[in-house]
C-alpha cells in the first residue's frame, strides 16, 4: 500500500500521519505539501513527517503526474482551510481547493489509484437552522472556502467507478490539540483566551449551532476511507463525519470550557448581526458505514487536553487572535516578508518541470 496524503502539513495532517503510520506500518506514506505552516510546530517532541517516508514539497496547483505513481490511495486534506483566508484569496481557494482537487482526482484516476479521500465539510449546509442535515439535505454553502467543498464533491461524483472509489467526508468543525495548532477554530480559540486571560468573550450571540470534531477522530474516519470497499458505501460516497453528541451551540462550548477552567468568565455579544452559519448535523448515515471507525473523544477530554498544552507550552499571549497561530495571519507574515507573492506562490522556487503542470482548465 503506498497512501499519498497532501497538505499533510497542516492542522489535521500530523494527526492523519501518525495514525496510518500505526494502523499501516508496512505502508509507503508520502506528503505532499506547500509549507506554508511547516514552522509552526507547537508542543511537538518530534517533526510530525518523521512518521512519513517521503516528504515531497509542492503546490497543488501544478501537481506533477509523477506524484501518483505506485499510489494505492489519495488522501487529499490540501486547502485554503477557513472563512477569513476563503474571504481574502476568493479565487484562489476555487483554484485550490476546487479546480486543482479535480484535476488530480483526474490524473489519480488515470494512474490507476483506487481510492481518493476527499476532506470535505459540513459548511456546505450554511443557514441550516435548528433542524439536524443529513446527507439528502439541501446545501446552501455561504462562504467561498464551503462553496470550494460543494463544487469538488459535485464533480468528484462524475469521476467515482468500480476501479476509483471516491469517499468524500463532510467533517464538523475540527477542534482539539495538534503538532501544528490552530487558534482560528471555535473550541481552540475559546480554551486559548481561558488560558491568557480567563475571559471568553463571544463574537456572536452565542446562538449558533456547529458540529465539532477532534482532529485525532478525522484522522479515524480517513482511515475508514482508505479501507472501504464498494459495498460500504458505494463507488462514491459523500457523508457527514463527526457524532450526535457533538452537536453544540457556540455558547454551551464556552461554559463547557468554564466547567474545566474555573474562574474564567464569559462575554457574549447581544449586539452582534446574526451568524448565519448555523447548522445541526444528523451522523446516522457514518454510524451506519463505520461503526468501527466512531469518534472516541469527549467534549471535557478535548478541552482537558488543550489546556494541558497550552499551559505546558507557557502559552501567554493574551493577542494571540493576531498571532501566527491564526492561519491567515501567518500568510499575511510571509507576504509581507516577500516569501509568497499575491497568488501565493513562493517567490524563491523556480519553475520546475512546467511542461509537466496539469492545467485547471481541466477540472471547470
Amino acid at each position: 500500500m503506498k497512501i499519498l496524503i497532501t497538505g499533510n502539513m497542516g492542522y489535521v495532517g500530523p494527526g492523519v500521519v501518525s495514525h496510518l503510520r500505526k494502523t499501516f506500518p508496512e505502508a509507503t506514506l508520502v506528503g505532499y505539501d506547500m509549507a506554508y505552516f511547516a514552522s509552526s510546530l507547537t508542543n511537538a517532541s518530534l517533526l510530525p513527517e518523521h512518521s512519513l517516508d517521503v516528504q515531497l514539497f509542492g503546490d497543488v496547483r501544478n501537481m506533477s503526474a509523477d506524484v501518483l505513481e505506485g499510489v494505492t490511495a489519495v488522501v487529499h486534506l490540501a486547502a485554503i482551510s477557513n472563512d477569513p483566508m476563503g474571504n481574502k484569496y476568493e479565487q484562489i481557494t476555487l483554484d485550490v481547493n476546487y479546480r486543482s482537487s479535480v484535476a488530480i482526482a483526474k490524473m489519480a484516476k488515470a494512474a490507476g489509484v483506487g481510492s481518493f479521500i476527499f476532506a470535505s465539510s459540513c459548511s456546505v449546509y450554511g443557514a441550516a437552522g435548528d433542524q439536524a442535515k443529513n446527507e439528502s439535505s439541501a446545501l446552501n454553502p455561504l462562504t467561498a472556502y464551503a462553496k470550494s467543498k460543494v463544487f469538488t464533491e459535485l464533480d468528484l461524483e462524475h469521476l467515482a467507478d468500480a476501479d476509483f472509489k471516491i469517499t468524500c467526508l463532510r467533517f464538523a468543525t475540527a477542534c482539539g490539540m495538534s503538532d501544528r495548532l490552530r487558534l482560528d477554530l471555535v473550541l481552540n480559540d475559546f480554551v486559548a483566551a481561558a488560558v491568557v486571560s480567563g475571559r471568553i468573550s463571544i463574537l456572536s450571540d452565542g446562538s449558533p449551532w456547529r458540529p465539532l470534531i477532534h482532529v485525532k477522530d478525522m484522522a479515524r474516519a480517513i482511515e475508514w476511507g482508505v479501507l472501504r470497499d464498494i459495498a460500504n458505501g458505494g463507488e462514491f460516497v459523500s457523508v457527514n463525519a463527526g457524532s450526535d453528541e457533538w452537536n453544540y451551540q457556540v455558547k454551551d462550548l464556552a461554559e463547557a470550557v468554564v466547567a474545566v477552567i474555573p474562574g474564567t468568565t464569559v462575554h457574549l455579544n447581544t449586539e452582534a448581526v446574526p451568524d448565519k452559519r448555523s447548522y445541526r448535523v444528523d451522523f446516522e448515515l457514518f454510524r451506519q458505514l463505520a461503526p468501527n471507525h466512531q469518534p472516541v473523544y469527549t467534549l471535557n477530554q478535548t478541552i482537558t487536553e488543550l489546556y494541558e498544552s497550552l499551559v505546558a507550552m507557557k502559552f501567554s499571549n493574551v493577542e494571540f487572535r493576531d498571532s501566527l497561530l491564526m492561519r491567515l495571519k501567518l500568510l499575511t507574515s510571509l507576504q509581507e516578508r516577500e516569501y509568497i507573492n499575491e497568488e501565493l506562490e513562493w517567490n524563491h522556487k523556480p519553475n520546475l518541470r512546467a511542461e509537466a503542470q496539469p492545467s485547471l482548465e481541466t477540472a471547470k
